[in-house]
């Protein structure tokens, strides 16, 4: 299995040195970097962005609920806090798991195997080539390598190709779950791109053969970031 790229952000120095030895025992756990506030991680996140974070809800300026709100694609998360009163706000945003703390390392692992599971889960699921979505009453075959972009439209989504438009029920982010990140990348809260049909960037635009597709300012350096790693431009 790859390591899980993760970030610790607490504005409590104890408590990230806690949970970075944590982090290292797991074995599976690859840390990135290690933030005080919501804004660091921010900054950081534009940089590198990684599967997983552990986010702690309390902290100045912006807190980890509002954070994690206020991005268009964010990570996985797991939340810790010392309040109890915040768990309904996480498990809302549809996180892996939420650590009261003092937090025991038992508690921690019973986490991070959750998260592990859902890794393994995603990255076996990526190995398909395809998917089926239903659409205007009948199961319609998605072939991830034919998808040119992907467009959100409140609860549908439509599937772009090179010579058809699919229009299922769906919301974006869930659509986004199903998709192999090898091959996709959100460039904007609207639009989901394939990484090997974008022939160009001009501007804030993406050139995809002969449509175009936005990038955000938000999601910019994160695309360009991406795609230079993907080896695409």
């Amino acid at each position: 299995m790859t390591p899980i790229s993760c970030i610790i952000t607490d504005d409590e120095p104890f408590a990230r040195k806690g949970l970075e030895g944590y982090v290292v025992k797991t074995g599976f756990f690859d840390l990135k970097a290690q933030c005080e506030d919501a804004m660091e991680l921010g900054a950081v996140l534009m940089q590198q962005p990684v599967d997983l974070l552990f986010l702690d809800i309390q902290m100045p300026h912006l807190n980890g609920v509002d954070f994690i709100r206020s991005l268009p694609n964010p990570p996985k998360v797991i939340f810790t806090t010392a309040f109890k009163e915040y768990a309904t706000d996480g498990f809302d945003l549809d996180v892996l798991d939420y650590l009261l703390k003092p937090i025991s390392f038992e508690r921690f692992m019973k986490a991070a195997f959750k998260a592990k599971d859902y890794f393994e889960l995603r990255d076996n699921s990526s190995i398909a080539e395809y998917l089926f979505v239903k659409s205007d009453g009948k199961l319609e075959k998605v072939i991830f390598d034919e998808v040119l972009y992907i467009k959100g439209m409140e609860n549908y989504v439509e599937i772009h190709t090179h010579n058809r438009k699919i229009i299922t029920h769906s919301t974006l982010k869930g659509f986004a779950d199903k998709l192999p990140n090898r091959k996709f990348l959100q460039t904007h809260k609207s639009y989901i791109v394939a990484h090997g049909k974008i022939t160009s960037i001009e501007g804030n635009m993406l050139h995809v053969g002969q449509h175009q597709v936005p990038i955000s300012r938000q999601l910019r350096e994160q695309v360009i970031h991406s795609l230079i790693n993907q080896n695409k431009l």
